[in-house]
Formats: C-alpha cells, structure tokens, sequence
C-alpha cells in the first residue's frame, strides 16, 4: 500500500548501521509532524538503505517535506508493530512524477458546491442530522445508545 503525507520535519534520529547475511545495511528513522484536523499528529518513518538515508541527509528540522512512504507490519511474540518506510522524499508542495496523459475524450464538468463560506469548513458538508432522522425507542433493543 502505497500512501504520502506532508508535513514538517521535527526530528532525525540517529542513523542505524550493520552487517547482516545479505551484505551491509542502513537505516534513519525520523520524525514528522503533519496537519490532522484542527490539531497536529506525529508520526516515525523509516528510511532504509544508504541511499534513502543520503536523501533524507538533504533535509533539515524544520523542513516542510512530502514522504512517499508503505504502511506495513508484522507480528513478533505475540505483539504486532507498524512500520512507515518511506520510498521517496521531496520538498512539500513539489509535484510528484506523473505519467503522460493520453488523449482521450473530453472531461464530463466538475460537480458544482455551494460556495466556502468560511475559513475551517470544507467546500461541501452534508447537512445535520434533524431529530426526525433519528430511529425511533423499541422496546426491545435494551441498548441505552
């Protein structure tokens, strides 16, 4: 699975090295800081191999970068662990490679929404929930929710 997110480097940590049956190996895991909602999350990404390392070495704390990155995990006595590594890094707001366009028939029009009408609202939100839209009390669903 192949995901990106932009954010702000707040942290590298140490780059981790070493020999194993396959040859010599690397690794830097770092920090990165990105929009959720009205508040701010963290997340630990992993740049494997002294190529990725090198490229993460362009960056500074601070920086405002894009990761390509694979969400994995696996499973060790028991307990299981998630691993963000990341496949590319560029500046945020840098476009990422895409391939050429074929041409094709023209494009069906964009939907139209309602006009923003503020800075935190979304372009288009559905409307709430009334009271009639709620299910009625059964007597026989015991559940208090």
């Amino acid at each position: 699975m192949a995901l990106e997110l932009e954010g702000t480097l707040r942290q590298k940590l140490g780059v981790q090295s070493g020999t194993s049956a396959r040859g010599q190996w690397a690794k830097q895991e770092f920090i990165l800081e990105f929009p959720d909602g009205n508040f701010t999350a963290q997340a630990c990404f992993t740049a494997w191999g002294q190529d990725k390392v090198a490229e993460l070495d362009k960056y500074q704390v601070g920086d405002k970068i894009k990761v390509a990155f694979n969400l994995k995990a696996r499973e060790y006595n028991g307990r299981w662990y998630n691993d963000l590594q990341i496949w590319r890094i560029s500046p945020a707001g840098a476009a990422a490679p895409t391939a050429p366009a074929a041409p094709s028939s023209p494009a069906p029009a964009a939907p139209s929404f309602p006009a923003q009408t503020g800075n935190s609202a979304p372009a288009y939100e559905a409307p709430a929930p009334t009271l009639a839209d709620m299910p009625g009390e059964s007597e026989t669903e015991d559940l208090p929710f």
